[in-house]
């Protein structure tokens, strides 16, 4: 019983996936920071509905980040929760002085897809542990995430 943590799961088990979540983590804000210039610089003929898309889906990323924080501390770890930690552990790169259509929706594709290979690594390991809820969470994020690349995709056909 002493290898296990408050909910059940090997201790050794969950600080690897928390480490894992911790990157998703770290590539969520950046991800969610791109979004946000996105949204505020956008210009050109697709202004209204991209400001509006970006808009939606750094919502989303919020939501998101909160729930893989919780995650983390739920299977007895600690999130990180600096931009410093942030910006070293995340794959995702600031997109800076992006204002154009294709040009914000090609780095969103880029950032999703980089996410969403992220996510599907949490879950084999989750899987792999009997880590049930983190499987849920990354699970049905992965879904949203692949309806949201095939629309990126639309867009840039």
């Amino acid at each position: 019983m002493e290898n296990l943590n408050q909910i059940g799961l090997e201790q050794a088990d969950s600080k690897q996936v928390a480490e894992k979540l911790n990157e998703l983590l770290a590539n969520y804000h950046i991800y969610y920071q791109n979004l946000r210039g996105f949204h505020w610089n956008i210009k050109g003929v697709h202004f209204f509905q991209l400001h509006a898309k970006f808009e939606e889906l750094y919502n989303s990323a919020l939501a998101k980040i909160d729930a893989i924080a919780e995650r983390i501390l739920t299977i007895g770890q600690k999130p990180l929760s600096s931009f410093s930690d942030y910006m070293r552990v995340s794959s995702i790169q600031e997109a800076n002085g992006l204002s154009g259509d294709k040009e914000t929706v090609s780095a969103t594709h880029a950032n999703l897809t980089t996410i969403i290979s992220l996510e599907r690594e949490i879950l084999s390991m989750a899987a792999e542990t009997g880590d049930e809820g983190t499987v849920g969470l990354i699970s049905e994020d992965i879904n949203e995430n692949e309806k949201t690349l095939w629309m990126l995709n639309a867009f840039l056909s």
